[in-house]
């Protein structure tokens, strides 16, 4: 575990910075803080360090923004989602652990890339997508929140195309972020990962900037039309497949 005293200077100036950025998205969309901030902080922090703070830090951010928009929470999208969910955690756990991690981010990436150049181009839901797109969508969610502890975008895909309504989109997405974020913490206790004085520390002290960041984050939410939310979420989901297929040619 992470020696708090051989951390390097810089990233008391970085870690503040970034956790901002990653948390202002994730108050504008719902999710992608993970996905913006590990990437960053791999270069200072150990990857077993990151992913059990991220699920703390997310659980709370998670929260708060599902809370302040419970009445748009979609219910009947909520329970739907849920049970393939979990199924896709179990597959996360089991199945996709023996499959090499440079063929997960290359699928996924590819995979957002194009579903989030879809957003861009066409903002305005001409039609909903078919309800039955929650099963393949809650099991990937599910799986790839195991392993990358993002199955935010997808669930962004699936929301953004059955979902009218962008305040709809954000308190769904941000709840199922919570119930998966809740599981994972759960599972990191269960195996002594998460029971570390350091990575209690940390999520204390980035809490503050966490908070500037959803602040921040839904503030420009507030001010957006339904349209450019479609385009904002799908640039969002752009950026994360590249950042996936990036990080596999670096």
């Amino acid at each position: 575990m992470t020696d708090l005293h051989s951390l390097s200077p810089w990233l008391l100036l970085v870690a503040p910075l970034v956790i901002v950025v990653a948390y202002t998205v994730f108050g504008l969309s719902g999710f992608g803080s993970t996905v913006i901030s590990v990437p960053i902080l791999a270069h200072f922090l150990p990857v077993a360090y990151l992913v059990p703070l991220m699920a703390l830090l997310d659980l709370a951010s998670a929260v708060f923004v599902g809370g302040s928009g419970r009445e748009h929470l979609s219910k009947p999208e909520l329970k739907r989602l849920i049970p393939f969910m979990f199924i896709g955690f179990l597959i996360g756990a089991t199945v996709l652990v023996g499959v090499p991690d440079v063929y997960l981010r290359a699928a996924l990436g590819v995979f957002a890339v194009v579903i989030g150049l879809y957003s861009v181009v066409n903002p305005v839901l001409q039609r909903s997508i078919s309800r039955w797109w929650c099963v393949p969508a809650g099991i990937a969610a599910g799986a790839v929140a195991t392993v990358f502890g993002a199955g935010g975008p997808i669930y962004a895909v699936y929301l953004s195309g059955r979902l009218r309504d962008k305040h709809e989109i954000r308190a769904t997405i941000s709840t199922l972020i919570s119930i998966s974020a809740l599981t994972r913490a759960a599972i990191y206790a269960a195996t002594g990962l998460l029971l570390h004085l350091a990575i209690f520390a940390g999520t204390v002290v980035l809490a503050p900037f966490v908070w500037i960041g959803l602040k921040i984050g839904s503030r420009i939410h507030t001010g957006l039309t339904q349209e450019q939310m479609r385009r904002v979420v799908g640039i969002l989901i752009v950026l994360t497949g590249a950042s996936l297929l990036v990080r596999i040619v670096l």
